[in-house]
Parts: structure tokens; sequence; C-alpha cells
């Protein structure tokens, strides 16, 4: 009865404090999805994949909701080699996913040089998109950035180590 009592608590809660909406993406306690339903004692999602998260309302107030709305953030790297214009590089990736559906038009996208790796200038794009089809939106526009760089002439360098041997003194 303790368990009911938790979530049906936590359900009113929910309802009157509306952290989220049907329609909104939210991720909690390492689950993602769009909201499809709240009930007084648990809230539905579903996900890419078409399935169904039932979570129950207890183990969502309380914890930490990361809510964003309808579209989430897909965060794509790709390194590009040192002698390459990365003026080129940054505005090459920008036309490649401009071509992508499922990228959100109403937020702003975000590219630019993440860090200076080993073997390679690292640019990182961080674009919105549409939850229903993050994955399928992340294979296009790594195929798209990949296709997009080499027909710029731009390489993705391979890692590179330089080994040195020492020899013992005798």
């Amino acid at each position: 009865m303790q368990g009911l009592r938790s979530n049906y608590s936590a359900g009113l809660s929910i309802i009157f404090t509306r952290p989220f909406v049907v329609g909104d993406t939210i991720r909690v306690r390492g689950v993602w999805g769009i909201v499809e339903e709240v009930r007084l004692s648990h809230t539905f999602l579903t996900n890419e994949d078409g399935e169904v998260i039932t979570i129950p309302d207890k183990h969502i107030v309380g914890e930490i909701i990361h809510n964003s709305q309808a579209d989430t953030v897909l965060e794509l790297t790709v390194g590009v080699a040192y002698d390459s214009d990365v003026d080129v590089a940054i505005s090459t990736v920008r036309t490649a996913l401009s071509r992508i559906e499922g990228l959100s038009t109403d937020r702003v996208s975000q590219i630019g040089i993440a860090k200076f790796g080993d073997s390679a200038i690292e640019i990182e794009a961080r674009v919105w998109v549409q939850i229903r089809k993050f994955h399928e939106a992340r294979f296009e526009a790594n195929y798209a950035i990949s296709g997009a760089l080499e027909k710029a002439g731009i390489g993705i360098p391979f890692s590179q180590r330089v080994v040195r041997l020492v020899r013992p003194r005798n």
C-alpha cells in the first residue's frame, strides 16, 4: 500500500507542477523518450524504437529531469587533418547538416573546434533533432559529413603514434 500511495502522491505532484507535458522529450534516471501520457500513478514514454516505457511516478518526483521539449541535442565529432583549412571544414560540416531531415530549424546549431587531438583537429557539431528520428538522423548526419569532407578534399586522419625503441646500455 505504501508504494501505491507514493505513486499517487507523486502523480498528483507531476499533474499540478507540470515539469513536463505530453509531447515533451524527457530524460530521467537514465531513461529517455517522448511523454505520451501522464497518469496518477505512472508516466508513459515512447522512444524511436516504438517501445513503451512505463515509469512509476515515485521514480520521477525528486529526481533530476532533463526536459528538452520536442527535440533533443545530437552531438557529433569528426577529426580533420591538421593541414586542413578549418574554416572550409566547418563550413562543409554545416552545409552537410543543413540537408538532414529531422533536424530542428527552431534551434541554432553550434559547430566549431572542440579540441586539438593527437592526430586531428576535432570539429564538433551540436544540433537539435526530433527524438523520433534521433538515431536515423545521427546515422544520416555522419554519412553526409563523411561524404562532404571527402568531396571537399579534407582528410580524416587515422590515429598515429610514434614509437621509439631504446636500446639498453651495456
